[in-house]
């Protein structure tokens, strides 16, 4: 009889109400993740790490939390994985290097992405700086955007990563990876996974935009 392989199932990009643009509380984002079926998320809110070392506290619930931050930078926006720190930079290449020194990971997210101001349209002058690349986002309206990601990461030889960049609790878990590498700092360094994924309702981030401009 043959074993069956279990998958852990990780979004790579949520966020909490730490984020300007953000709603939900760092609690009830692990415990919709775990409802969700996920094994684990990573709390990338704008700027800060704080939505990320909340939500630690709740690893109870089964759901390992990677901390994050998805900071602006003066090319656009740059992830960090794995951080112990806030990030203080805001040239790119400052960045990278604050993410690296604490032996991070440096994932662009939404690349390619024209209808936000914010992301990073890269060259293979970039890949250098690069971990991996962000090749689905449930909030890419257009797929191009997504399979323009997936063509810069094989094209430059870099890794992959996939998140639903949630910002309410009905996008927890709507893309992300699979993976049978326990170690998920491994399978990040390595690439090690299979992409899923479904595109957000379009109203999802244009609740997101009034949201930020109500908070001025």
């Amino acid at each position: 009889m043959k074993t069956k392989i279990l998958y852990m199932k990780y979004d790579f990009h949520t966020h909490t109400k730490y984020s300007s643009d953000g709603y939900i509380e760092p609690k009830m984002l692990v415990k919709v993740a775990k409802k969700s079926g996920l094994s684990g998320i990573a709390v990338t809110d704008h700027d800060t790490i704080k939505g990320g070392l909340t939500a630690k506290k709740y690893e109870n619930f089964g759901i390992e939390v990677i901390v994050g931050s998805e900071v602006l930078t003066d090319k656009g926006e740059v992830i960090g994985l794995f951080l112990t720190e806030e990030i203080k930079s805001t040239s790119f290449l400052d960045v990278v290097n604050e993410i690296k020194a604490q032996s991070g990971v440096v994932v662009l997210p939404h690349p390619f992405d024209r209808i936000r101001s914010t992301s990073i349209h890269p060259g293979p002058q970039d890949a250098s700086f690069i971990d991996s690349v962000e090749v689905f986002n449930s909030r890419c309206v257009r797929r191009i955007y997504n399979e323009k990601a997936t063509n810069f990461a094989a094209e430059n030889g870099l890794n992959i990563i996939a998140g639903s960049d949630a910002h309410f609790e009905n996008e927890i878990g709507n893309a992300g990876v699979k993976t049978k590498t326990e170690d998920i700092k491994e399978a990040v360094l390595n690439g090690d996974f299979t992409v899923f994924g479904s595109r957000s309702n379009i109203i999802n981030p244009i609740t997101t935009k009034i949201l930020k401009m109500w908070r001025g």
